[in-house]
């Protein structure tokens, strides 16, 4: 119950910060957006519909639409989500802030977007419109999130060509990209770490040398070269970035002719990191 409540209060923060990037940000300075936020600006622009109800009437048929591809949880969350959205889109539609940098401007509508929809996604919610058609292309074509939602609204970014104008079009789809990348971030976690893999002729002696003097914990695999048929044993370490140089180190003073490949990879739980039951 207290994580449910948790849930609900990151849910609200990410709802409060996304509306105030479309209302702070976005409509004063006459950009677009993307997916159904997007659709609502645009409607905004030509009628002067409020952006609050329109939000509300799209997003609910699109979750009438695709709430077979949302777990329970999901969709409970998701209605909570894009209810408290059009909600604050509502009581934050008459705040301003005193800045006539448009890149500024734009840089920061991103910023406040990402984070926003990013925390709703971190929890197991959506905003429904494209985030669930980016949630089906994940599970079905394999899409992270994060670049399905840029795919879908980037389509309806462009569609504002004919209303925004092409400058106006460019910044959005900069304050896209930037929205994008801090969502990434938002999602996938601040936990980033590098995980090595190595196949050398002295696997043993580059095993002790990690293990004792940088206390890291070494998984060994077992396989063989395709040509030569020859059994090897293949080391796989998970390491800080700043671990990187004295591991690198170590291996070559060891064997300098060892074939080393190293991968970023985000949110490592375990023993000697964090541990998964605080995650």
């Amino acid at each position: 119950m207290k994580k449910y409540f948790m849930d609900i209060f990151i849910i609200a923060v990410g709802s409060l910060l996304f509306a105030l990037a479309v209302n702070l940000f976005v409509i004063p300075n006459d950009l677009g957006e993307g997916g159904v936020t997007g659709l609502t600006i645009i409607a905004y622009y030509l009628f002067g519909w409020s952006p609050s109800i329109v939000s509300f009437v799209l997003n609910a048929a699109l979750l009438v639409v695709g709430y077979k591809f949302l777990s329970r949880q999901t969709t409970i969350y998701t209605i909570i989500a894009v209810s408290l959205h059009s909600l604050f889109l509502h009581l934050t539609e008459s705040w301003s802030i005193a800045s006539d940098e448009i890149i500024v401007n734009t840089i920061f509508g991103g910023v406040f977007a990402g984070v926003g929809i990013g925390l709703i996604i971190r929890v197991g919610g959506t905003t429904a419109g494209s985030t669930i058609l980016a949630r089906i292309t994940n599970k079905y074509l394999g899409w992270s999130i994060s670049y399905g939602l840029l795919f879908f609204d980037l389509i309806v970014a462009f569609s504002s060509y004919f209303i925004i104008g092409a400058e106006a079009l460019m910044l959005t789809i900069i304050m896209l990209y930037v929205g994008t990348k801090v969502m990434e971030f938002v999602i996938e976690g601040v936990n980033p770490k590098k995980a090595v893999t190595i196949i050398s002729k002295k696997p043993e002696d580059i095993a002790s040398h990690v293990n004792g003097f940088m206390n890291r914990g070494v998984t060994v695999l077992s396989g063989h070269g395709y040509y030569t048929k020859e059994q090897k044993e293949i080391l796989y370490i998970v390491i800080s970035k700043q671990e990187v140089v004295k591991l690198k180190k170590i291996v070559k003073e060891i064997d300098k002719d060892a074939f080393i490949a190293i991968h970023d990879v985000r949110d490592v739980f375990g023993h000697g990191f964090i541990e998964l039951s605080k995650s």
